[in-house]
């Protein structure tokens, strides 16, 4: 008896306080409405408020951006002194999950991804192989760009390079020196004030006082103070330099971010991503020179993605276990690096395990055969996802149930867990589909399958060829046993001739040999199949 009313309110704000206050209603008093399908009617007319974990608030806010649909949104990229590692991996996966996800919420997104390539440890490398800075920065962002592109992630709409925003660098450098907010030394380096911006502080938490703890008592030459830090640094002997006012040099890290964001996105933005790594000094300076130079807020929403751990310890080249994109790749498909990174929230820091990814490869294994098994059974069937199926739940639930958690500050590993359910009423319902209702089974598993690729295709989930996916895995397994699949398929042929002239002692032996070398058989009407045992173990 209830129903929607007609006059349903034209702005985005009044929808959702209406939206709201109808779910908390329905949930409270119409105990006899199943939940689900208010969740769907909430879905269908767009009631759902996304929220947003803000480092510089420490709390979830709603997401409400500057500029109506329009969404502006900076991620601190990767210094190319080297190859990519893991850790770049994560946050590179994270802001494209975001921009991709706003965009299906119906957002325009305009997502800036920068590289830095130039840097003390570019210059450094470069020298001790012989090369050009610029050049060897190039070579390795190639190499950056062709890592990313096998992890299959979307890419940012602009990727700007410190190199080639000098002009711009020196334009703001010059900006906050006219405005009081930097001084120039005498030797050609420039250092922001940083007592004469008084919000310094405000995203790590951290007084300007207490920040002389543990700051070298001998001041830099040309500082003022020992908390101030460098906008433009004076070029050494041999380095890579520009022509400034001051001289001869080169940007700071700092400064780079904060001049790309401007020229790029403008003066306020709505997201400002980054690893949590970057908190301080990194964010907390790029606030201090943007809103020293505009008098405007620098970035509505601050997101940090949490760091990353090799079995234990923190990444480091020097203790043998940093992980680079390019190793894990050899090691694992690329779905399944997505799927370990999206196990965890991505503001949580993770400690990686070689089992993890064993764990993702078993998940994955048995999702990608359930969409076969699924395919097959669609196409034997003629199975649409228009016609007329089954009366269940799950198959209207995938997309609000996915669009809740996400708009939950993108929960990923909320949604990875409600594949496991969605998988076992498919497999659920295919195993007891009746000859007068297997039409119908058919066109709710395309349905099924028509709305995870749907949602789970924004986390770049389920994108490959079934077939392709389980045969790779499969010989992977198989390559860690003591038997080759030429052998298998050759013990499978002797054991189908045993069971011809009923020699069930010869193919029971067979079929026992194969399971203690770790290959488990599954007898069907079309013939004999096998699988490695040690994919479904899933502790």
């Amino acid at each position: 008896s209830c129903q929607v009313p007609n006059n349903i309110p034209s702005t985005d704000t009044d929808k959702r306080t209406v939206f709201s206050f109808l779910e908390k209603f329905f949930l409270m008093c119409i105990t006899s409405i199943n939940v689900l399908r208010i969740k769907i009617l909430i879905y269908k007319v767009g009631g759902n408020i996304m929220k947003l974990y803000n480092s510089m608030t420490g709390r979830k806010e709603e997401f409400i951006p500057l500029d109506g649909k329009n969404v502006k949104m900076y991620a601190c990229g990767i210094t190319v002194y080297d190859l990519s590692h893991i850790g770049h991996a994560r946050q590179a996966i994270a802001y494209a999950m975001v921009a991709d996800y706003l965009r299906y919420r119906g957002y325009n997104v305009k997502y800036v991804r920068n590289y830095t390539d130039v840097d003390d440890k570019i210059i450094d490398r470069a020298n001790k192989l012989g090369k050009d800075p610029l050049e060897f920065s190039r070579e390795q962002i190639e190499e950056t760009e062709k890592d990313m592109a096998n992890l299959h992630i979307t890419d940012a709409d602009v990727k700007p390079k410190a190199s080639e925003n000098i002009e711009n660098i020196i334009e703001f450098v010059q900006g906050l020196i006219d405005k009081g907010h930097a001084y120039p030394a005498e030797n050609g380096d420039v250092y922001f004030n940083v007592r004469s911006f008084p919000g310094y502080g405000k995203l790590s938490h951290r007084k300007v006082d207490e920040l002389l703890n543990g700051v070298r008592k001998d001041v830099e030459e040309g500082k003022h103070d020992p908390i101030d830090f460098a906008l433009w640094k004076a070029a050494k002997p041999g380095e890579i330099s520009w022509k400034s006012p001051w001289g001869e040099g080169r940007p700071g890290w700092h400064i780079e971010c904060s001049t790309m964001v401007l020229k790029n996105l403008g003066e306020t933005i709505d997201i400002h991503g980054g690893g949590k790594d970057l908190i301080f000094p990194h964010h907390e300076n790029e606030i201090a020179q943007s809103e020293a130079l505009t008098g405007k807020p620098f970035a509505k929403y601050w997101s940090h993605c949490g760091l990353i751990k090799i079995n234990g310890e923190k990444m480091s080249k020097s203790l043998g276990n940093s992980l680079s994109i390019r190793d894990a790749l050899k090691k694992y498909n690329y779905e399944v690096i997505k799927f370990v990174m999206y196990s965890k929230h991505y503001t949580s820091d993770m400690d990686l395990l070689d089992k993890d990814f064993a764990l993702a490869e078993k998940h994955l294994y048995y999702f990608y055969n359930t969409i076969k098994a699924m395919k097959e059974f669609i196409n034997l069937y003629n199975g649409n996802k228009d016609g007329e199926a089954l009366e269940d739940d799950i198959s209207e639930s995938i997309i609000p149930n996915f669009i809740e958690v996400m708009d939950d500050d993108f929960n990923s590993a909320a949604a990875l867990s409600n594949l496991h359910s969605i998988f076992k009423y498919v497999n659920v319902i295919m195993k007891n589909a009746k000859k007068n209702n297997r039409e119908k089974t058919a066109n709710t598993l395309a349905k099924i399958l028509a709305n995870v690729k749907e949602v789970y295709g924004i986390l770049g989930l389920f994108e490959q060829e079934p077939e392709k996916f389980l045969t790779e895995m499969k010989q992977k397994y198989v390559a860690n046993l003591d038997i080759t699949e030429e052998k298998i398929d050759e013990m499978i042929a002797k054991r189908s001739e045993a069971k011809k002239i009923k020699d069930f002692e010869t193919a029971d032996a067979i079929r026992s040999e194969l399971d203690s070398k770790g290959i488990i058989l599954n007898d069907t009407v079309n013939g004999t199949t096998w699988n490695v045992k040690a994919l479904f173990n899933i502790d």
